[in-house]
Parts: C-alpha cells; structure tokens; sequence
C-alpha cells in the first residue's frame, strides 16, 4: 500500500534534485535515485510506486528544472500534496503526469502512514478516514488518463479541453 513522505516548507528543486545529479551530469538511466538525496537520502531507496509526498507551503520553489519532477515521475510518485505550489514547477508536474493537489495536510497524517490517492476523485483515505482533495478539473484528468499532457497532445493533436 502507498505510504506519506512528509516534507517540509519551501521544498525547492535543487532539494528535490540537486543539480549535482541532472541527468547529463549523472546519467539518464540513474539520475533519479538521488531525489531528495540531502535532505531524505533515504527516499529514492525506499520509495514505492504510488508513494504520496506532503509537502508545506511553496513545493517546488526556484529553477524550472524540468529534471526535478521527471526524477519523481521515474520513481513513480502516485502524487504530491501541498497547500501551495510555486507556480513553472507546478506545471511541471501537470506536464509530466504527477498529480498535484492544493491542500493542507500536513498536521493531518504522519511519514510513513499508509493511504490511498483516488486520483480522478481527489479522495485520500487513511487509517483514520477519508480527506477530499480538491479533484482535478475535467482537461487533467483526461491528461492524466493519458499518462500526461504531453502523452495527451502527441496522442490526440491537442491539448485537453480542446476541441476535437
């Protein structure tokens, strides 16, 4: 069952990725086993397919490397959960197919609980009940049917919410 990894406020980029382990400098095939690797080192070990990060306020704040979600999305984060997001990483993440929910749940659940993330509903369930995330609106969850806005726009020759 997917577990919490709880970070912190003002989780940037570099945390999420140093630029140290970009993939030209590390390697496509490795470069994400050093996610988090300062401030989790532990994480890109451990983490399992479908994992939901929590994070405080400003995830993602400072470059727009695209190399910091695509590490995530390699090790298969089912998802990431803050109250506020800066904005380029954001999109990032949309881009990339790693669902994103403006929520606070940080006194709510502890590392390490186990949950599950219903994606196209936003409902969060844990041991002690269920949250309701805000859901994504109707455009990302056909993207994230897809896999994500890209795989989406090369499938379809658009991107969602366009007309056909």
């Amino acid at each position: 069952m997917p577990r919490i990894w709880k970070f912190g406020d003002s989780v940037n980029t570099d945390d999420i990725l140093p630029g140290k382990f970009a993939p030209f400098m590390a390697g496509e095939d490795v470069f994400q086993t050093f996610a988090f690797h300062y401030i989790r080192p532990e994480f890109a070990a451990a983490v399992r397919p479908g994992d939901v990060l929590i994070g405080g306020r400003n995830w993602g704040l400072g470059s727009s490397r695209e190399y910091a979600p695509q590490a995530l999305k390699k090790l298969q984060v089912g998802g990431i959960v803050a109250p506020t997001f800066a904005r380029i990483h954001y999109r990032n993440l949309l881009n990339l197919g790693i669902p994103a929910f403006e929520f606070d749940l940080t006194d709510l659940l502890e590392d390490g609980a186990e949950v599950s993330l219903d994606v196209p509903t936003g409902v969060l369930t844990h041991a002690g009940g269920t949250v309701q995330l805000p859901p994504p609106p109707e455009f990302l969850r056909e993207a994230l049917a897809e896999g994500s806005i890209l795989a989406f726009f090369k499938k379809h020759g658009r991107f969602p919410g366009e007309p056909a």
